[in-house]
């Protein structure tokens, strides 16, 4: 009877404890709810600032153009990278330090990748989400994209619009 009574105690006493834990920042969670609130309807995708590999390549052939922000790996972008002038490689788990943030521009669309776009996603929209309301996730990553314009020609096509801008 005592160990079942000190049992009673120490999970009652436990769950006391571990109650904040599961608590939720209120004012963080409203703060989302305005970011997310133009996101319903058949214009989802284009509240959310996804931009289509189409729709980034057309981009690319205006003056004013683009940056690509490649949030992947080092070890990825080592294999394979963003071409483009001026685009930055920041690995996700860095592009929220004071610096990087800073070398990020707001007089100008970024677009934000990465392989499949799962990362971008979630990069862009907190970028969004402190101020940056210039920047756009490319839906489907490098997958996407290599997929609209072939293998061969998506760094090709990509590059060659940013040359003859010149």
């Amino acid at each position: 009877m005592a160990t079942r009574l000190l049992t009673t105690a120490l999970l009652a006493f436990a769950v006391t404890l571990g109650g904040p834990a599961w608590a939720y920042d209120a004012a963080l969670a409203e703060s989302y709810a305005q970011l997310f609130a133009p996101a319903k309807g058949a214009a989802v995708g284009k509240n959310l600032h996804l931009m289509t590999p189409e729709a980034f390549v057309n981009a690319l052939k205006t003056a004013k153009g683009v940056v690509a922000v490649d949030v992947r790996t080092p070890a990825e972008t080592g294999v394979y990278s963003v071409t483009l002038p001026g685009s930055l490689a920041i690995p996700i788990h860095e592009l929220f330090s004071e610096t990087n943030l800073k070398r990020i521009p707001t007089d100008r669309t970024v677009v934000v990748l990465c392989l499949s776009g799962t990362r971008a996603t979630a990069a862009g929209t907190a970028l969004r989400h402190i101020g940056f309301d210039n920047v756009y996730v490319l839906k489907g990553g490098f997958k996407a994209l290599t997929a609209y314009l072939g293998p061969k020609q998506a760094n090709a096509a990509a590059a060659a619009p940013a040359s003859s801008a010149k």
